[in-house]
């Protein structure tokens, strides 16, 4: 009986202990560098470009990143939705921000994501449309500076003009070069003299100056010309800057006007923009710049309005 109450007593002792039990090793923290890339324009295809370019970055920058998209209320990708796009919160633990987007009309709380990492003095990375991110109506005038001043500060230059289309995809439009002894000229480590087949868009010359801060890396020149053709060289050069560095509020920002869907399939392309994306990080680029073999496949819908992209899409079917 006794032997038998000692053992009860010493069920009852560990039962009412009130030590804690050892704590659970702490997750180890994701030291990786955090790139949120935001789509949404209705021309180019940035909802394909993007999770491409994300794939490379993943491989060569060794980021994490997540890819938003213009989605409808099913949650189906949808481009011509210019008012929505979903998760910008995640700008908000970002480390980089990269944008493909195109006279959106987000609402206040969705744009002030955008805003707010400018603001923040992390880097940034912009493609083509990204001249002209958003476009409000004229009566919205808090709004209203979003549209023309906000990219030339944070860009470096508004939307203004371009060459012409010429029968999208065709044939290439811009003859790519690079610019002798530039600044930050590490960004063209391996990147080569290319045509593109994005229409050269004007930013430079006649009654408009990009933003001083710039400084140019690449320039290209027109194949082809609407301006030419009506005798408006003076106002619109054949050549223009299409790849510059930007100071925006202490960030380094990368940005360039090229940006077609099929220019992606240059590797080129492809590695002038990890080269980018790895200078705004302060990162070291190889001498031969970083490898732009593509991860799986990259076969994009044609530039266009309307209906020209692939519909019916989830963004898990653009990030597979």
């Amino acid at each position: 009986m006794r032997l038998l109450s000692f053992f009860a007593l010493l069920c009852l002792l560990f039962a009412c202990n009130d030590s804690p039990a050892p704590a659970a090793a702490p997750a180890e923290a994701d030291e990786r560098p955090y790139i949120v890339f935001v789509t949404g324009d209705e021309e180019y295809r940035s909802e394909e470009s993007m999770p491409m370019l994300a794939k490379l970055a993943e491989r060569e920058l060794g980021a994490r990143t997540r890819v938003l998209f213009a989605v409808d209320s099913a949650g189906v990708v949808d481009p011509n939705r210019n008012d929505h796009i979903e998760g910008l919160e995640a700008l908000d633990s970002a480390d980089m921000m990269v944008c493909f987007l195109r006279w959106r009309k987000l609402p206040a709380g969705q744009a002030q994501h955008i805003l707010d990492f400018a603001e923040s003095g992390k880097p940034m990375v912009g493609f083509r449309t990204s001249t002209h991110t958003f476009k409000y109506d004229d009566d919205d005038t808090e709004r209203l500076p979003l549209n023309n001043d906000w990219p030339t500060a944070v860009w470096g230059q508004q939307w203004i003009v371009h060459h012409g289309h010429f029968d999208d995809g065709h044939d290439p439009l811009t003859s790519v070069s690079l610019v002798e002894n530039p600044q930050n000229a590490e960004i063209l480590n391996g990147v080569e003299p290319f045509d593109a087949y994005s229409w050269l868009y004007h930013v430079n010359g006649g009654e408009w100056m990009i933003n001083p801060k710039t400084k140019w890396l690449l320039t290209g020149k027109s194949l082809r010309s609407k301006q030419e053709a009506a005798g408006k060289l003076e106002e619109y050069p054949l050549e223009n800057p299409v790849a510059w560095t930007n100071d925006y509020n202490g960030a380094r920002v990368f940005f360039t006007t090229l940006g077609h869907p099929y220019d992606w399939k240059n590797d080129n392309m492809r590695r002038l923009a990890l080269n980018g994306m790895a200078w705004a990080m302060e990162r070291e680029i190889p001498a031969e710049g970083f490898d732009a073999k593509l991860v799986g496949t990259y076969d994009p819908n044609n530039s266009g309005f309307g209906d020209k992209y692939k519909q019916g899409m989830k963004p898990a079917d653009f990030l597979k």
